[in-house]
């Protein structure tokens, strides 16, 4: 039986930047929204690989 592969990441550490900069343009042009909110909180999060 062969080996399993190792997996791999789906995103590289400078996407994680690119992403966040999206977010927090979506954020400011977008409404005071629940999705709003969910992208605001992704954005935080995000912010911890972006270091």
């Amino acid at each position: 039986m062969a080996e399993p592969t190792l997996a791999r990441p789906v995103f590289s550490t400078e996407d994680f930047g690119l992403i966040r900069n999206a977010l927090a343009v979506a954020i400011r042009n977008g409404e005071d929204n629940a999705e709003t909110r969910k992208l605001v909180n992704l954005h935080h999060r995000l912010g911890r690989f972006a270091r």
